[in-house]
């Protein structure tokens, strides 16, 4: 249907393009040239979708005059395409085989279980930094790699072979989200149909929340469940709300020594103030001049962690200089024009009418990190010192601590012995022997040191500064410690080359940052162990050391068990803080380390030039680079040999400790079963603030005494062969078990103890989490968990919901969502439900031993009041009302049916 007429050509150069035109559609509303970009571009794809099905003249309209009226009614959005990785990227084909299996025990032919839209998956995730410090680093881990994971890859492989639209890059070619930055993204697409080649904007979702990233390259994508993305794939429009769109004025330039990566830790912590969570954030302003595209993507790359569901910049020159650059000048004229037309080629003439407009001057931006343990928690690099040490204070700031003058503190060690350990003004040092060397390990010694994931391996700017920083310290004859994990990681394979033409790479080297993969590594959770050396002494004497790493992430227990400091920064600080192998450092007063000639050395005698810089990356960054690098990126003798076949039912190994039929289908009913209230259900967890995904599904190590850990040496797997929870989602048995894993959460139903323990009712007894859940299902009894704000932060880890469902928790009961968790509670039939303002469990004196009764469930509306009544253990009752956070009709649907795989495969059987 075209209700508006708007179906018109385009002409390129030589070329015909069908397309649905926003100019003239804008002569009947006149309000579309000042709408957000980014809601054009949701426009766009509705005037090409229009069917009065899923999309409706009256939706349209709706589109259009949304950020004037405020009404933010539920669309129908059709991504053109899907990225996954390999951690969400598994369970989303183990959930499509087992949808199959169900269609055909249901006397359907499983054929009809397809891929609707191309879906590029990218293995990056699974690798770990096993070999660190040598050349020969990359090939190891590669090889451990592929050992590991086999039974996975033969599982994605097949899937390439036996589903349409689905293409597998094989491992070490990329971070996804590089991939898609550097490759797969078009930002204009093409596809012929009826022999009419129609243009149209490239849009996306993607399995993993930094999906994001995109839009520093002007393409429209976010993150989502992996559930909701499955249903994408099946055929299934993305329901919305329209989003409100909040625009960034960005100002100002950069002034000398601040990086990209600090203006995206100082807008993190600007923009969480504002609590874009939900919202579409917007970049525009005289500042758009001054930024390419690789530091646009970091902006973007961090979405997540200031909340808003993407971070979009406007097409412009820099966007077509990034095309020609990367190998896609065949997509210019067509851009340019396109973008144009439609009235998306930004020119800072008018300003587009948001909902609101926070302004950030880029001059004010100072170098900086975040941490120790939450990416919006931004730390100027001159407070470095004292942060960590109000840390150590738990919480105290100490002058003391921050003035403790070095020379006397050498004169109280000098006489210390290898294994003795001694507290000086409040921080502990042990003498070490490492390597037949002497090393002091203290508070606030560094770790781990890792250049790692796709915020900032994508960018130039800061990976040359690195090299050049690193080359200034070898000059000088500095080092790194020998017990320092360092690692290289470059998101892409452009990158090395890069560095290598530069040859700046054996200056890297030579302070042992090898490049150890093309992958997620550090950032993931996939460190690798450290020294069983440093991991006994940091256990004995529960040493606080840190992480120091490029990413994005940095969650409690995510990047070690051990590691309890974890700092985000750019690459060029990281080289830094490995150097000085401390945190407890003023690197603006303080010196780094000694040259050869005993002179000291400081971060301002290394720090490379905003000039120098740019002159590497205009001499040794060219096109022919990402030519020759992505010309050959299928290309993997290992991948290539994978006995597979392709067939239409998958043949599942009953043996297998990575790979089991999904129980989502099992005991199926074909009618949907009404939702009854929720009675008598006890708490499982009762949580704080900022509770992320990484709690309550971890990514990293399986801990032998734990009860993942436990099932996996029933089943005959030696602890070496563990490998992480991140790489096992393709086993339920085991998820479920590590549903709440993390080491270090903190449910004050047993605090202060950490980790996946709860108070079994009414025994008093302390359990494991899951086993006490099993108690719970043979009594019959329901689970609800209750928390704090930002509940559900961080990644777009379906298992986050996947594992609860499985533990049997009905509901949760939270301050606030962060928007992916809260839509995937729901894809697995798991009510959110949301306290009123100026309420919580502590409000209501809860201390979690209450007994829930929920009731209102029989006629759900859109953010319907429920009334809840706990019920104390002397009988007194406490009644109050929470909401629904069931935003949209087809969410109160995909509740209704019990998640919405369920509800996809009750539409294919009907």
């Amino acid at each position: 249907m075209d209700s508006f007429n708007t179906k018109s050509i385009l002409k390129v150069k030589d070329r015909n393009y069908v397309i649905f035109s926003l100019k003239a559609l804008s002569k009947i509303n006149e309000n579309i040239k000042y709408m957000p970009f980014s809601l054009k571009i949701l426009l766009e794809n509705m005037l090409r979708h229009e069917d009065s099905k899923y999309v409706s003249k009256d939706d349209i309209l709706n589109l259009i005059d949304s950020n004037r009226t405020k009404k933010l009614q539920e669309i129908a959005f059709f991504p053109e395409r899907v990225i996954m990785q390999d951690f969400t990227g598994v369970p989303a084909v183990v959930d499509i085989a087992t949808l199959k299996d169900a269609i055909y025990a249901l006397g359907k032919d499983p054929s009809e279980v397809d891929l609707s839209v191309p879906v590029d998956l990218i293995i990056d995730h699974s690798v770990q930094v096993d070999k660190y410090g040598t050349i020969k680093a990359l090939e190891y881990n590669l090889g451990r790699e592929y050992k590991r994971n086999i039974e996975r890859y033969e599982l994605l492989k097949w899937a390439s072979l036996s589903f349409k639209n689905f293409r597998v890059f094989p491992p070490n070619a990329g971070i996804v989200h590089q991939v898609n930055l550097e490759y797969l993204g078009e930002v204009v697409k093409v596809k012929k149909i009826d022999n009419e080649e129609i243009a149209y904007f490239d849009t996306l979702i993607g399995t993993d929340s930094h999906t994001t990233m995109i839009n520093g390259l002007s393409t429209l994508g976010w993150g989502v469940g992996g559930i909701e993305a499955e249903a994408v794939i099946l055929g299934e429009p993305y329901y919305m709300k329209i989003p409100e769109v909040v625009g960034v004025r960005l100002k100002g330039k950069l002034k000398e020594g601040s990086t990209p990566t600090d203006l995206a830790l100082s807008i993190t912590n600007e923009l969480r103030k504002h609590n874009v969570v939900d919202k579409f954030i917007e970049y525009f302003g005289p500042a758009l001049s001054y930024l390419s595209v690789p530091d646009r993507a970091t902006i973007s790359n961090m979405s997540p962690e200031y909340g808003s569901t993407l971070g979009f910049f406007p097409i412009d020159q820099q966007t077509l200089d990034y095309l020609e650059l990367t190998n896609r000048g065949h997509l210019i004229d067509l851009v340019e024009l396109y973008a144009k037309h439609q009235g998306l080629f930004y020119d800072n003439s008018y300003e587009p009418v948001y909902s609101k407009i926070i302004d950030f001057d880029l001059s004010v931006v100072e170098p900086s990190l975040a941490g120790p343990s939450r990416p919006q928690d931004k730390i100027v690099l001159k407070n470095m010192k004292r942060d960590f040490y109000k840390l150590l204070n738990q919480g105290v700031e100490s002058k003391e601590n921050t003035n403790i003058d070095i020379a006397s503190t050498d004169e109280f060690l000098k006489d210390m012995k290898a294994g003795e350990t001694r507290v000086y003004n409040g921080k502990k040092f042990v003498k070490i022997e490492f390597e037949n060397e002497e090393f002091l390990l203290a508070d606030g010694s560094v770790a781990i040191a890792a250049i790692t994931s796709c915020t900032n391996t994508s960018n130039p700017f800061v990976m040359i500064g690195a090299g050049l920083l690193a080359k200034k310290a070898v000059e000088l004859g500095l080092n790194v410690k020998p017990y320092i994990k360092t690692s290289l990681a470059p998101g892409s394979c452009v990158v090395d080359e890069y560095l290598q033409k530069s040859n700046l790479l054996p200056y890297l080297e030579a302070l042992r940052f090898h490049v150890v993969a093309h992958g997620c590594t550090t950032c993931i959770g996939n460190s690798g162990p450290l020294h069983p050396v440093i991991e006994e002494v940091v256990k004995n004497e529960n040493l606080v050391v840190a992480s120091v790493l490029s990413g994005n992430r940095n969650f409690e227990a995510r990047i070690h068990n051990s590691v309890r400091a974890n700092y985000l920064a750019s690459p060029m600080l990281v080289v830094a803080f490995a150097i000085a192998g401390r945190v407890d450092i003023d690197m603006t007063i303080d010196p780094l380390g000694v040259d050869v000639n005993g002179n000291k050395v400081f971060l301002k005698d290394l720090w490379p030039s905003s000039d120098d810089i740019n002159n590497y990356i205009h001499t040794y960054i060219n096109k022919a680079i990402f030519s020759n690098k992505y010309s050959n990126i299928f290309i993997d003798k290992i991948w290539d040999k994978l006995p597979v076949k392709a067939t239409d039912l998958h043949q599942w190994q009953e043996n297998s400790t990575y790979i089991k039929k999904a129980p989502y289908f099992d005991n199926f009913e074909i009618d949907i079963k009404p939702k009854s209230n929720i009675g008598n259900a006890r708490v499982i967890a009762l949580l704080g603030d900022s509770v992320t995904t990484d709690h309550i599904s971890p990514a990293g190590k399986i801990p032998k005494d734990y009860p993942a850990g436990k099932y996996l040496i029933y089943n005959d797997v030696e602890e070496k062969d563990f490998n992480t929870y991140g790489s096992r989602r393709g086993n339920h048995e085991i998820m479920v078990r590590g549903a709440f894993g993390n080491v270090r959460l903190k449910n004050f139903l047993v605090g202060p103890k950490e980790g996946p323990y709860t108070l079994k009712f009414d025994q008093k007894n302390i359990e494991f989490i899951y086993d006490a859940s099993v108690q719970y299902k043979e009594e019959g009894i329901p689970l609800i968990v209750i928390a704090g704000k930002e509940y559900g932060s961080g990644s777009s880890r379906d298992w986050a919901a996947k594992g609860p469902k499985l533990l049997g928790i009905k509901a949760v009961i939270a301050k606030s969502y962060e928007r992916i968790h809260r839509s995937n509670l729901i894809d697995m039939g798991i009510l959110p439900l949301q306290f009123q303002e100026n309420q919580d469990y502590k409000t209501l004196n809860f201390d979690g031993s209450e007994v829930f009764f929920i009731k209102g469930l029989e006629n759900l509306e859109p953010n319907k009041l429920l009334s809840v009544t706990a019920l104390k253990s002397d009988n007194q009752k406490v009644e109050f009302d929470v909401i629904a956070r069931l935003d949209t009709p087809m969410e109160i649907e995909y509740y209704k049916n019990d998640g919405i795989l369920s509800f996809v495969l009750r539409k294919l059987v009907k």
